[in-house]
């Protein structure tokens, strides 16, 4: 009986108490608006990174092709090893097909296929992942396939890999396609098209998520990059490396971001900052207002510091919308992000017509 009362209690235990979970190799958590760093851990460490490769794969394809370009796959796409889309030599999608074949069923076949139609080879390809990288700032990530098989001098970091995705999720089509969980696309020779399901679980299981991408190889671990939506106003993206337990430890480390960080609001669009004077204009001065919203994520008892950057004044001829200083939200010495401050209206030169027609204006009010 009591062997029996012990068991019991151990498996109370083992349901009601949170497991704990592997520690990834490295792992980082930023802002999606401001690329502020939120949550690391081995962040720059420089480590092999399965076929969250294709996050770049995917992004040079769409900034340097048509979505509706034909994509036929040559010799060096068929029988590609690891997971496929099962392309045979010869057969022509779509780049969108491609980059869906890619970004959900984690196509190695579809990576050489569209590095082959976009860089003129997979080395051209590469070199064109290679010079985004660096465009970014990403100084510790290179790259030598367009898939992320295993391959020496082919690795990134958690937070090079973050930088990159949230470049990425800028692009709409990138961002619908990493956000779809299931799909077909056409499959040439046979009377029914290809079912997509999407690696990433967490569009699934994590209210918010948004994408991003898995990989998995022997020598890279479990990696995944992910996003989600906080109802906060916040979008958050992070990446894990080598980590165990993925999907669990990823949707924990939103949790604890979300939980952690709240959206504090220094202007709003449209706020009026200033008003600054205009010379030889129709009218004297200008408002100046915020084009957009400036906020970013801080946590409880962080302050933030607003720094501004305008004229003493300004020549007329100025366009409504016209950008004519800043604003800059300040945290610990460090600038976060900055707005363009923009006029609210258009103010013309005040010039010999604008004397005549004003004139006239009086004339037909006194007549009157």
């Amino acid at each position: 009986m009591k062997r029996i009362l012990f068991l019991l209690s151990f498996l109370c235990f083992f349901l009601y108490n949170e497991v704990a979970l592997a520690d990834p190799a490295a792992a980082a958590v930023i802002d999606a608006k401001t690329g502020r760093l939120l949550y690391a851990f081995n962040e720059n460490e420089e480590l092999p990174m399965a076929s969250t490769t294709k996050v770049m794969t995917a992004l040079i394809a769409i900034e340097n092709c048509d979505p509706e370009a034909a994509v036929t796959a040559g010799d060096n796409a068929y029988g590609v090893p690891g997971t496929s889309i099962y392309l045979e030599k010869g057969e022509t999608l779509t780049m969108r097909d491609m980059l869906l074949g890619l970004m959900l069923a984690s196509g190695n076949d579809a990576a050489v296929a569209i590095a082959e139609h976009v860089g003129g080879s997979v080395e051209g390809f590469c070199d064109m992942m290679n010079a985004r990288a660096n465009q970014l700032g990403c100084v510790h990530t290179h790259y030598v396939t367009p898939h992320g098989l295993p391959a020496a001098d082919h690795y990134t970091s958690a937070l090079d890999l973050c930088v990159i995705a949230r470049e990425a999720m800028r692009n709409p089509l990138f961002r619908q396609i990493v956000s779809t969980q299931r799909t077909t696309i056409p499959w040439q020779g046979h009377a029914y098209d290809r079912v997509l399901n999407n690696k990433n679980r967490l569009l699934s299981t994590y209210p918010g998520a948004i994408g991003v991408k898995t990989g998995y190889t022997k020598a890279a671990g479990r990696c995944l990059v992910f996003a989600a939506e906080g109802e906060k106003g916040i979008t958050l993206i992070g990446s894990v490396l080598n980590c165990p337990d993925w999907f669990d430890y990823s949707a924990s480390l939103l949790d604890r971001v979300f939980a952690e960080y709240s959206l504090y609001t220094a202007l709003n669009a449209g706020e009026i900052v200033n008003r600054i004077p205009v010379r030889n204009g129709i009218y004297d001065s200008v408002e100046l207002i915020a084009e957009e919203a400036l906020s970013a994520p801080l946590t409880e008892g962080e302050t933030a510091e607003l720094s501004f950057r305008w004229p003493q004044s300004i020549p007329a001829g100025i366009g409504k919308g016209e950008q004519i200083g800043a604003a800059s939200l300040i945290v610990n010495g460090k600038t976060l992000c900055s707005v363009p401050l923009v006029a609210a209206e258009a103010v013309p030169e005040r010039n010999f017509r604008f004397g005549l027609d004003t004139a006239a204006d009086h004339w037909l009010i006194w007549s009157k």
